[in-house]
């Protein structure tokens, strides 16, 4: 056997062993994952994986600079109608291939907008102000400085920082705005832009509150919800577009189906004082920000977004049924949960306290140990973030492989057993996880496999190797 042929076949042992793993013997919790449906993956594979569509408006008209591109620039319209349905809004964009991507376009794109009218021969200046939710507070990093906002806000000369307020909390919840303080920031700094949405998430943003206080503001700041873990639940959770919000970004693969992008939606019609943004948010699309935009996965995000839409209204009722269960049943074993005094959670995510048996890093290691995949979260209250004394979770990968409540349940006994008990459940992890391998809310396995033996056909050169995949796929 050659270096090469070693190499290839070490990589697809060990890529082989961990999907069987993480697909058959673990219990997945984290809220920032969840697994695309088999259709959705054969078709990430397909022949628009290795190509290009740069496109963009020209004179009023939409210029491919690549031939051949007739599949995916339907592709890519088809997105966006799936898209705008799920929302329910008028204006989508899918280039960028990730969340925070999503976020740097819109940071971008608002930077240009209030620099339309600067003096001929000025720099560019960057935004005044912007108003977020504080990291230890739950921000999501895209939104913060030390991430994707760096170098679009402005340098206070004093302090060195950039000029970035954060929404207040509430005393006796501090997962909760205090808006009442938090409109009297609005009012005192005038920020450009607001940021909603969080990473540890779980209660809804005042979105409305703070829309009817930013009207007040001229001009009004751009209110933009980062949905990156709550897009799947667009809705029932929550509708910030609806409740007032001009622009959504989001991740395309936590609550959501998958696959591995990000989006940017907005309700920035004809007369709307900010909607000469959205023309800069398409620019700033490409080509500021993709060449690229990975057509393999907008191929599997168009198949995911079909699938949300058929099952939307049974998935996300079963998420939000499931995280309150499970919440519950935490507490039931003894473990502090995070946020109980407000009903745990309105969200997929379950947070709870393990202080008392460890930090969370390492109580963290010991559940991962026993086949319960989590990860360690600094609390608002914990002094630093490398010493974190909470567990993040998320329901919407287990959900959709079928767990309900009562199970649900099982798995916080499961993790009472590791994390109050000191007990070995790994065997018990594996043979619970075993009841759950058939994924809901997508075509089933029956109708799913003959047409994805077809898609794996079409992506392979030989013929031959076609008819051996087709035999191993029907054997299967």
């Amino acid at each position: 056997m050659s270096r090469f042929e070693e190499k290839i076949r070490s990589l697809a042992e060990r890529a082989a062993v961990n999907s069987l793993s993480r697909q058959r013997e673990c219990v997945n919790l984290i809220p920032s994952e969840n697994t695309p449906s088999f259709l959705v993956r054969a078709l990430e594979v397909t022949d628009p994986a290795g190509r290009y569509a740069e496109h963009r408006a020209i004179e009023g008209k939409e210029v491919y600079f690549y031939e051949g591109i007739e599949f995916i620039r339907d592709v890519e319209d088809e997105l966006q109608r799936e898209l705008k349905e799920f929302v329910g809004c008028p204006q989508v964009e899918v280039r960028p291939v990730s969340g925070q991507m999503a976020n740097m376009v819109v940071f971008s794109a608002l930077v240009r907008h209030v620099n339309q009218k600067r003096p001929k021969g000025t720099p560019l200046r960057r935004l005044r102000c912007a108003m977020n939710n504080e990291l230890i507070h739950g921000g999501h990093l895209s939104s913060q400085p030390l991430g994707a906002l760096f170098n679009f806000v402005e340098v206070d000369p004093e302090s060195g920082k950039q000029m970035v307020v954060n929404f207040p909390v509430r005393k006796d919840n501090m997962h909760r705005t205090d808006v009442e303080a938090a409109v009297r920031l609005l009012q005192e700094r005038r920020p450009e832009l607001v940021v909603f949405g969080k990473s540890m998430f779980l209660f809804r943003e005042p979105v409305a509150e703070i829309r009817k206080a930013a009207a007040a503001l001229d001009p009004p700041p751009l209110l933009m919800y980062d949905m990156a873990h709550t897009f799947g639940l667009y809705g029932p959770f929550q509708a910030p577009l609806q409740e007032g919000a001009d622009v959504v970004t989001a991740s395309t693969h936590k609550t959501f189906f998958g696959s591995q992008r990000g989006i940017i939606a907005a309700n920035l019609p004809k007369g709307h004082p900010l909607e000469g943004i959205w023309a800069q948010v398409v620019n700033r699309a490409f080509p500021g920000f993709t060449s690229n935009h990975h057509l393999g996965t907008l191929l599997g995000l168009l198949a995911a977004t079909i699938e949300m839409n058929a099952f939307r209204g049974e998935y996300q009722a079963a998420v939000l049924r499931n995280a309150k269960a499970f919440a519950r049943a935490l507490r039931e074993q003894g473990i502090p949960v995070e946020g109980e005094a407000d009903g745990f959670t309105e969200t997929h995510q379950v947070l709870f306290r393990v202080r008392q048996w460890g930090s969370g890093d390492r109580i963290a290691k010991r559940l991962r140990d026993q086949g319960i995949v989590t990860n360690y979260q600094a609390l608002p209250d914990d002094a630093s973030f490398t010493d974190p004394s909470g567990i993040r979770t998320g329901v919407q990968e287990m959900t959709r492989f079928g767990m309900k409540e009562e199970d649900l349940a099982q798995v916080a006994s499961l993790i009472g057993d590791v994390v109050v008990r000191g007990k070995e459940v790994r065997d018990a992890v594996r043979v619970f996880r075993g009841r759950f391998l058939e994924m809901r809310y997508c075509m089933p396995a029956e109708q799913a496999v003959p047409l994805a033996a077809r898609i794996l056909d079409s992506a392979l050169a030989s013929p031959a190797d076609a008819k051996a995949l087709g035999q191993r796929l029907a054997g299967a």
